[in-house]
């Protein structure tokens, strides 16, 4: 498929193809006017043709997790930090791979090693920031990375709340609007922090202005980045080259690119996501908490609704790798890992830790036991306080 923008020009029978004159994403219609032109081979009639885009383009994902993340108060990279089970970092990794994204970047600079030792199971191809000079400049050097896409799909690694659906959601979004630049928006009720959405009067992005750079009529509007982009490959490199530091952090942000896309009057599509809680970045313990709570109670609700009674899922703890047959009853609190099998018609009662665990059909495990590494027979029953680690 031809790569570049195609102009065919038509003179009596002649046909000629000219070189690409415009990026724009809407065809136009230009009239030479150049004197020595017409007297060379007369008017002719340019019709401009948007470079031909697959009816599946190619997508590389560019997850971003170079940052310290100072506000979490670690001496761990904030990637590195667990949300319900597991490295945040691991979940978004986890979405991209469901919205069948294929081809994935990773930005890593502060522990580098630690962050890129988590993710052997994981097909990236690992980008190195040696220096942290902002987000922009953190997707500039993935450049090559992305040589072979169509589009660039931009994350951050500390939103382990991100579902996949949601991404698909946005790239059809964006691939229905031929904009050349998509970026998530949500509402927030106080949204300190965040970068704010400034929108004309049409609802049109014109810029995103950071929290520290806005003013205080700005730091009033609700609507947010939520951090996600989705933007036509040559587009976002070449923006990404122009941008300066001016500003009070004195780095490249990425969120100039909207700015720039407006200034050469190309159009920004705003895909706004309704559930705010989705695209929460965890920059504190507190969103930490957050975070871990939302995955525990959708995995829960999964849970009841395939036949699991759990009394108090606010209090029980079923890692995702766990399996737990229809009618076993668990009250909470409970914490169940590593793994855990319980069978059919089960009754864990409260405060019990299984770790390891194989129950069979009926088990009974009485109050505040302790199981690790355990093969439990069918029908059997477990007293109260037993401790038991057969590993």
């Amino acid at each position: 498929m031809q790569d570049s923008h195609q102009v065919s020009a038509h003179h009596g029978q002649r046909k000629f193809f000219l070189p690409e004159l415009s990026p724009t994403a809407v065809p136009t219609m230009h009239l030479l006017s150049n004197p020595s032109f017409f007297s060379t081979v007369g008017p002719l009639l340019i019709i401009y043709f948007p470079k031909v885009v697959a009816m599946n383009p190619t997508i590389t994902a560019v997850v971003l997790a170079a940052g310290k993340g100072t506000r979490m108060k670690s001496m761990h990279a904030k990637v590195l930090h667990e949300v319900f089970f597991r490295p945040m970092i691991h979940h978004v990794l986890d979405a991209v791979r469901e919205a069948e994204i294929t081809d994935c970047a990773v930005i890593v600079g502060h522990q580098r090693q630690e962050v890129l030792n988590t993710l052997t199971n994981y097909s990236i191809m690992p980008v190195i920031q040696e220096q942290q000079l902002g987000t922009g400049h953190a997707v500039l050097c993935a450049e090559t990375a992305c040589g072979q896409a169509d589009l660039v799909m931009i994350l951050c690694g500390d939103t382990p709340l991100i579902q996949a659906g949601t991404l698909r959601a946005m790239i059809a979004a964006h691939r229905q609007q031929r904009a050349p630049l998509t970026l998530m928006t949500t509402l927030l009720d106080q949204p300190f922090g965040y970068g704010r959405i400034l929108s004309d009067d049409k609802g049109t992005v014109q810029a995103i202005v950071e929290e520290k750079d806005a003013s205080e009529e700005q730091r009033c509007i609700q609507e947010i980045n939520a951090g996600i982009y989705l933007v036509d490959r040559p587009f976002l490199f070449t923006a990404l080259r122009q941008i300066g530091t001016d500003n009070s952090q004195g780095e490249v942000y990425l969120t100039d690119i909207v700015a720039i896309a407006n200034r050469q009057g190309l159009a920004v599509h705003k895909f706004v996501h309704p559930q705010a809680i989705d695209v929460l970045g965890v920059n504190s313990r507190i969103e930490l908490a957050q975070a871990h709570a939302t995955l525990q109670l959708r995995h829960n609700r999964g849970l009841m609704l395939s036949g699991v009674t759990l009394y108090g899922p606010e209090s029980t703890l079923i890692a995702a790798d766990c399996a737990i047959g229809q009618d076993s009853v668990l009250h909470g609190p409970v914490r169940i890992s590593g793994g855990t099998t319980i069978g059919q018609n089960c009754c864990i009662h409260s405060g019990c830790i299984l770790h390891a665990c194989q129950l069979g059909d009926g088990v009974t495990v009485g109050a505040n036991s302790v199981l690790e590494h355990c093969s439990i027979p069918k029908g059997s029953t477990i007293a109260p306080l037993t401790h038991r680690n057969d590993g």
